[in-house]
């Protein structure tokens, strides 16, 4: 009897979830179900792992973690199913069960996907969500960490803070970010000019292939180890967790905040800073945040450029550092603010800081509605360029837009830009990247602020890098090309997008993923293609 118990009930719980899911359910998916409850064999853990769309559960977990609203609306296709492993074996079954009912596989960790590509797609889809696997070990002794992947930044952060105030890791401010999409694309953040990128740090990981093989750096080999390192995510199997190597900080580290408008001369300003904030000395991190504010005047807008930094040390050695070398910018000793490197990812992302529990909160960070883009800048823009593109921040639709300018330099300069897939090394002076968002009650016309940072990207192209006109792979932009939904995608047209997110770099990742997924498996709009699948 109880043989009979434990073998049947799987079954009969499929029974009854598939005739609550209606019969429009096609014959397909009912088998995929079947085969990951098969191969789960266990009720009570179906219950936790499986959510159909018919569960009370459904909506909530699928929406959990959509960072961009644009992306959670009725008409946004919805996966058949959304997957929470609990350990290994499910993922394991969820990759052979996917493959063999002809499931497309989308895979989130913490849903910050620009385009939604972790968790939306136009063809039969299940999502496969990492949020059971964010365990972090930190070990100080040897300076390194293990971090599964689908945990947040935010919980990395607090996970060294707890042990340390002397190392740190050089990631990205949004606390919410998933580990895995990070890492996946390179990733960087206020230590980049000091310490390059988060992939830079990375020195073992574990990987689930097409084949459900688990591997790690030996057993993978170097070319697959090199392309997850910046090569995207849900490309060439599911990385689990990552090895990575804390990097040395101050106890006490500053931060500064010195806001300029049009009234306030931020043109002269901001052209002063093209030809100094990638040169400064490594410890010192400035870049500039561009958006429309409220004009003293009243009644009227003006256009501001707030200069945030980070500096590796305290503020009386901060103050005659940014004197003698960007007197521009006035900076005093009341705008600065000493404080530990955990806290300073708090102030830099624009998050409270009551305390560094912020960095676990899930919703520290408001979720908006936005399309944005990215670009490279390798020659100063004149003064008349940016004069051109602040005007554009006082047009009506750029009431929710942002402008990022992040200074390169220091150890992005060292780094070949072959050395990982990311390949915006050497001669960037700058990254920049631009945003626009609008209100929830605005979605019937969002087609005029998608029109309005199309503009200004096409303003933008005068100054920025060509040939290719270089894009960074996590401020993903299905605007500059994409793969064919369903069936092959060539070679050439997948380098249209490709050669942008990583030059070269792509002729090697289409090399290594035709070597270890040749049937393209994991795959979407912006992923690497074989050179040749079915």
């Amino acid at each position: 009897m109880k043989f009979l118990q434990y073998s049947v009930l799987p079954f009969l719980l499929v029974i009854v979830i598939l005739s609550l899911s209606g019969a429009t359910l096609a014959h397909s998916h009912g088998d995929f179900l079947h085969c990951l409850s098969f191969h789960l064999a266990n009720s009570s853990t179906i219950s936790k792992v499986i959510y159909m769309r018919n569960n009370p559960s459904y909506s909530s977990v699928l929406n959990a973690s959509i960072q961009n609203t644009r992306f959670s609306t009725p008409a946004t296709p919805k996966p058949l199913a959304i997957i929470t492993p609990l350990k290994t074996s499910h993922i394991q079954s969820t990759i052979y069960c996917s493959k063999k009912h002809g499931l497309q596989l989308r895979i989130r960790s913490g849903g910050h996907d620009f385009e939604g590509l972790s968790y939306v797609s136009e063809v039969p889809f299940v999502i496969l969500d990492l949020l059971n696997f964010r365990a972090v070990k930190v070990d100080t002794k040897n300076k390194v960490a293990w971090v599964q992947s689908g945990a947040t930044l935010g919980e990395l952060y607090y996970g060294i803070a707890a042990k340390t105030k002397t190392l740190a890791f050089p990631a990205g401010i949004c606390p919410t970010v998933g580990i895995g999409g990070h890492f996946s694309g390179g990733g960087y953040g206020i230590l980049v000019r000091k310490y390059g990128l988060a992939a830079d740090h990375i020195i073992d990981a574990q990987l689930i292939d097409a084949n459900g093989r688990i591997l790690d750096r030996k057993s993978m080999g170097e070319d697959l180890f090199w392309a997850i390192r910046g090569g995207g995510g849900n490309t060439f199997g599911i990385v689990l967790a990552w090895k990575i190597k804390l990097v040395p900080v101050p106890v006490v580290v500053t931060v500064f905040t010195v806001n300029k408008n049009l009234e306030q001369n931020v043109t002269k300003i901001l052209h002063r800073w093209q030809y100094i904030a990638h040169k400064l000395p490594d410890d010192l991190y400035v870049d500039v945040g561009i958006t429309k504010v409220s004009s003293s005047q009243a009644g009227k807008k003006t256009v501001q450029a707030a200069f945030m930094a980070l500096f590796l040390g305290g503020v009386d050695e901060l103050i005659p550092l940014v004197q003698e070398r960007f007197p521009e910018l006035g900076l005093a000793k009341e705008n600065c603010s000493e404080m530990s490197w955990a806290e300073s990812v708090l102030y830099l992302g624009r998050a409270p800081r009551t305390s560094l529990d912020m960095l676990l909160d899930k919703n520290v960070i408001p979720r908006t509605i936005f399309k944005a883009k990215s670009d490279y800048v390798k020659e100063p823009i004149p003064e008349s360029g940016i004069e051109g593109f602040l005007s554009m921040f006082l047009e009506k639709e750029a009431d929710f837009a942002s402008m990022l300018m992040v200074p390169f330099g220091g150890k992005m300069e060292e780094i070949p830009e072959n050395e990982l897939p990311y390949p915006h090394r050497a001669g960037n002076l700058f990254q920049a990247s631009y945003i626009v968002g609008w209100r929830k009650e605005e979605n019937a016309e969002s087609g005029k602020y998608i029109s309005w940072i199309r503009r200004f990207y096409s303003y933008m192209a005068s100054y920025v890098s060509k040939s290719p006109r270089e894009a960074y792979f996590n401020y993903r932009d299905l605007d500059i090309g994409s793969n064919n939904i369903s069936g092959y995608t060539s070679y050439q047209q997948a380098s249209i997008w490709g050669f942008k997110y990583f030059k070269n770099n792509f002729k090697r990742l289409v090399q290594v993923k035709t070597m270890v997924d040749p049937m393209n498996f994991f795959r979407n709009e912006q992923s690497i293609p074989p050179l040749s699948s079915p």
